[in-house]
């Protein structure tokens, strides 16, 4: 099978680590890419969001399966572009990926679909948005209607903050605040049924101990020891296929990895929001314990072959990525930072590296180059054995300024 991969983070040298390793894939074709992808796939320099330069790539390669990593592609119609091609795609259609795009629109969905989740209401006007603040009370969620790349939320008990994020947004979602630890699960979806997969937990915050501004994420871990039994069966009956019925009803089905982001509250299981592709930096633990061929599950899904009854294998023991980010994430990362000590970490046993925000300068070193510069990921028999990996491998890299949490999985680690 010929695979192309759209985008050039963390997430996307995950899929291409996953696929490279699939004895199904042929050929491996990222664009971008990354310098972490390279030695894997061939990487071609394009903009993943133009949906033209991608259905003329994926042609030229004649590509029999493409995979989209990042939300922008979908909202920009890459998946109906390619769909008209006949080229098979892994990811909604803008319609569908709507779900992401819009926090209204996927609020109407789980309306309709009976999905429990936080009560909420969408604001355009500062009377509006003053008005749900009473509502609801502190803490205050005010969510960006629109795509922010994981960073539209504020959660404050400050309400001038809160309503300060309201008004730079413009349209809003404010809803109530949802107690309990939160749970990522990514089912795989071909329109009409969906597949989980292993359920993980990330950590939003900048610093240690939940503190600092919001982030895309700092680190990811799986399994969740703590989960209540019966869980993913639990969400695929009461969240992600009545979500994919109610989208199927609307005749835009629903093709691709539906994210389904929850918070286990005293009342039950809630959803937080829909992703409409896979989370990062929680794609870098789930996919490192996949042992089922990735290539084939995913195409099944683009063609709408998926088995609804087949569950995919899992290697034993756990997974832990941390997150080495640049100075000054999330506010205004420093870019062109040498990065040293890569080797010395892929030599850690049970570890290795993956590229989120990095490239080649001018003489060939590897610098940073975005926020969340690398994913260095541990497994081993458990979690603190995968702590010890992953953190061991962090501590043989040097950037300068950068920073990362070192409390990633610990409670978890300490059953």
């Amino acid at each position: 099978m010929r695979v192309l991969v759209l985008g050039s983070g963390g997430r996307e040298h995950a899929l291409a680590r996953a696929l490279h390793r699939d004895p199904a894939v042929t050929a491996l074709h990222c664009a971008p890419g990354n310098p972490g992808t390279a030695p894997i796939a061939e990487n071609h320099a394009l903009d993943p969001a133009d949906p033209t330069a991608v259905v003329e790539l994926a042609g030229r390669l004649r590509a029999e399966l493409v995979v989209v990593g990042p939300e922008a592609p979908l909202m920009e119609g890459v998946a109906d572009a390619l769909g008209r091609a006949g080229i098979p795609c892994f990811g909604p259609d803008r319609e569908a990926a709507t779900i992401e795009g819009s926090k209204a629109f996927a609020k109407d969905i789980m309306g309709a679909a009976n999905v429990p989740t936080a009560a909420a209401r969408v604001c355009e006007t500062d009377a509006e948005v003053q008005e749900a603040l009473d509502a609801f009370g502190p803490p205050y969620v005010v969510k960006d209607d629109g795509l922010a790349a994981g960073k539209g939320v504020v959660v404050t008990g400050d309400r001038a903050e809160a309503a300060e994020h309201a008004a730079a947004c413009g349209r809003v979602v404010i809803e109530e605040y949802l107690d309990g630890p939160e749970v990522s699960l990514f089912a795989l979806c071909d329109g009409n049924s969906a597949v989980p997969l292993l359920p993980a937990q990330d950590f939003k915050r900048a610093y240690d101990g939940g503190e600092g501004p919001n982030t895309g994420g700092m680190g990811a871990y799986t399994p969740l020891p703590w989960a209540p039994p019966g869980l993913v069966d639990e969400v695929m009956a009461t969240v992600v296929q009545p979500a994919v019925d109610e989208l199927r009803r609307r005749n835009t089905p629903y093709v691709g990895v539906l994210y389904a982001g929850l918070a286990l509250t005293p009342k039950g299981v809630r959803v937080v929001e829909f992703n409409a592709r896979f989370g990062d930096p929680e794609t870098q633990v789930v996919l490192d314990r996949l042992a089922t061929p990735l290539a084939s599950l995913l195409q099944a899904c683009a063609i709408g072959g998926l088995d609804p009854d087949f569950r995919p294998e899992w290697h034993e023991g756990a997974a832990v990525t941390v997150v080495i980010a640049a100075e000054d994430y999330p506010a205004s990362p420093v870019k062109g930072d040498v990065i040293e000590g890569l080797d010395a970490a892929d030599e850690v046993p049970g570890a290795y590296v993956l590229h989120a925000g990095t490239k080649r300068d001018a003489d060939g070193n590897l610098v940073a180059n975005g926020g969340r510069v690398l994913n260095v990921v541990g497994s081993g028999p458990d979690l603190a054995a995968a702590r010890a990996a992953a953190y061991e491998a962090v501590s043989r890299i040097t950037l300068r300024g950068s920073h990362h949490r070192t409390d990633i999985a610990l409670t978890a680690s300490q059953g």
